[in-house]
């Protein structure tokens, strides 16, 4: 979603913060302290990767081809796949293969201990006719409904896999998905705003169905409420939205996919309240974030109350895209534990670098983020964001804290190298910069509310960079 940036009426919004400002300044007693050097951060990580590890299954196979699947491009083949998971999964799992060949279905929804493995330059794409897609329980831009199935689905399973080095293309186009989000308004308007407010009033979830005339895209790659899923080698092309969207998952790992989609909101890897996330290896051309941290938004977020924990990001490179390494926007769970090493960006196309993004309407607690070695060729916009007004105000104070970003290489930086906008009430605390050299920068550094701001070795367009007399140390 583009981002929309208000100042009206904020201060009027103050009263209404109040008893949100009480729970935040609680909450901050019990803060964990700044890390003070690196090998701090390092060490939580290695714990971290020890517990993440990818799902194994049986020597078994099971090509879709014999249960009736034709890669001629044209037959829809998803009573084949479905027929071949089934299989798959009641004789205690293994591997559907996907040979070579261009196999045309609807959604593929995996079981326990299967594994979807595609042979080099097999290819599935993807049927354009929403009826191809059934209804299931999903989440949707952080909010619970029912509505039309991804195009790869799993609920409540254990042990999946989709691997290979063929191509998973959804085929999205101006035509087809993304119309749905075009034109002015766009067609999912009216149904993303009923959704809202149903979230708003706290509907069962399972009671706000929407399908046929409602215009929500599915995403491409969903496991809802799974543990131990890999996906591995693949190349996602031409998603109707978000690629790669775990939803309360534990033990999820992404490596060496390549993810290339430039339509609305076509996200790269968006984990949303997970616990124990590895993503490596992985290159992003994307028309919004290539990597967006989330755990819902709103009441549902709240409610829920499950926080994306424990994700580390490394030896990726990002292109276009709103962000790179991004947390929000929605992130009413919260988030904690979030580490981003050893990757590359490089794109006049790609917004940001590091990117945290909530508001009041949002609340929760993003805390414990790291960044190291990171190269960049050129960015647009800022380098190392924070901002606390995405969306407009509400009555739940967010925090963000204890940010460290270590090693970061820009040649050609944007508008800014650091941009933090944030509440009087919250300030950004322990936000920490050391040796970085960010070139090219029109605007070095502009914040609001930051306390504990700490430049260390940081160079900007080639001085050493101060620590502005608006952050309060």
């Amino acid at each position: 979603m583009k981002q929309t940036e208000t100042r009206p009426g904020l201060r009027k919004a103050s009263m209404l913060l109040l008893a949100a400002t009480c729970l935040y300044s609680a909450a901050t007693a019990q803060q964990a302290r700044a890390w003070k050097t690196s090998a701090e951060p390092m060490k939580e990580i290695e714990a971290i990767r020890k517990q993440i590890r990818a799902p194994k299954f049986p020597a078994k196979e099971f090509p879709v081809t014999a249960y009736g699947a034709v890669g001629d491009g044209t037959t829809l083949n998803t009573e084949a796949f479905r027929k071949a998971i089934e299989a798959c999964n009641k004789s205690g799992g293994g591997r559907v293969i996907v040979p070579l060949g261009t196999f045309l279905t609807g959604a593929i929804h995996l079981k326990s201990n299967v594994e979807l493995h595609l042979a080099d330059s097999a290819r599935i794409v993807f049927s354009t006719d929403a009826k191809d897609y059934p209804i299931v329980f999903t989440r949707w831009e952080g909010m619970e409904v029912m509505n039309y199935s991804a195009l790869i689905y799993a609920y409540g399973q254990q042990n999946i896999a989709v691997t290979g080095h063929g191509t998973l293309d959804g085929r999205a186009s101006y035509k087809t998905w993304w119309a749905w989000n075009a034109g002015r308004p766009a067609k999912q308007v009216k149904a993303r705003d009923q959704l809202h407010d149903m979230n708003h009033k706290r509907i069962p979830a399972r009671s706000r169905t929407f399908s046929d005339s409602s215009f929500l895209r599915p995403n491409f790659i969903q496991p809802y409420n799974c543990k131990n899923i890999l996906i591995s080698g693949v190349k996602i092309i031409n998603s109707p939205m978000w690629n790669v969207n775990p939803v309360l998952c534990e033990n999820v790992t992404v490596d060496g996919v390549t993810i290339i989609s430039h339509g609305p909101n076509t996200d790269g890897v968006d984990p949303e309240s997970c616990k124990n996330v590895l993503i490596k290896n992985c290159y992003f051309d994307t028309g919004d974030d290539c990597i967006a941290i989330k755990s819902g938004r709103d009441e549902d977020g709240r409610t829920i109350g499950r926080p994306a924990e424990n994700h580390i990001i490394e030896y990726c490179e990002m292109k276009d895209g709103h962000g790179g390494v991004v947390i929000g926007s929605e992130i009413s769970g919260g988030a904690k534990n979030i580490y981003a090493l050893n990757c590359i960006m490089d794109s006049p196309n790609l917004e940001r670098i590091l990117r945290i993004k909530t508001s009041s309407s949002r609340g929760g607690i993003i805390e414990n983020v790291f960044m190291k070695d990171v190269q960049v060729g050129t960015y647009r916009d800022a380098a190392v964001t924070c901002n606390m007004f995405y969306e407009q105000p509400g009555n739940f104070m967010p925090a963000i804290r204890n940010i460290r970003v270590e090693n970061l290489d820009v040649k050609k930086g944007g508008d800014f190298a650091v941009y933090v906008r944030a509440y009087e009430e919250s300030p950004v605390t322990n936000l920490q910069m050391v040796n970085c050299d960010i070139n090219g920068v029109k605007t070095p550094i502009q914040v609001d509310h930051v306390k504990n701001f700490r430049l260390e070795n940081v160079k900007i367009n080639g001085q050493l960079a101060q620590v502005p007399a608006t952050s309060s140390n």
